[in-house]
């Protein structure tokens, strides 16, 4: 997959993230996507970080934006190649402090196979 490719899934999943356009964010997810986040470890420790499934984006997805409807992701930066983009953004929530964030999609044929998240 060209590097232009890999970027506009990734620009999409900023812009679908920011705009809390949860199916149309969910779309850009294989139905087997994995996904890991030390906050999902947090707010569900049973999940020990881990989800799979549309279904369990699409409830992680739902929940995070009911919870914080102020959420919204400042791209700071954009690495694509092969088949894999590293982003990092700040996460900013209204009175929460900024948080910078990394974060890896792993990226086959047009979607999100895996997503991994980075606090710090």
């Amino acid at each position: 997959m060209t590097p232009e490719k890999l970027q506009s899934i990734a620009f999409k999943w900023i812009e679908t993230c920011n705009s809390k356009e949860l199916e149309k964010l969910v779309s850009l997810y294989d139905d087997d996507a994995q996904h890991f986040s030390p906050r999902l470890k947090t707010v569900q420790p049973e999940t020990i970080g881990f989800i799979s499934g549309k279904d369990a984006i699409r409830a992680w997805w739902q929940d995070a934006f009911k919870k914080t409807p102020s959420l919204q992701y400042q791209l700071k930066s954009l690495t694509a190649n092969g088949d894999r983009v590293f982003m990092e953004y700040v996460r900013t929530v209204d009175n929460e402090a900024d948080e910078l964030v990394a974060e890896v999609l792993d990226i086959r044929e047009d979607k999100i196979v895996a997503s991994r998240v980075y606090h710090g």
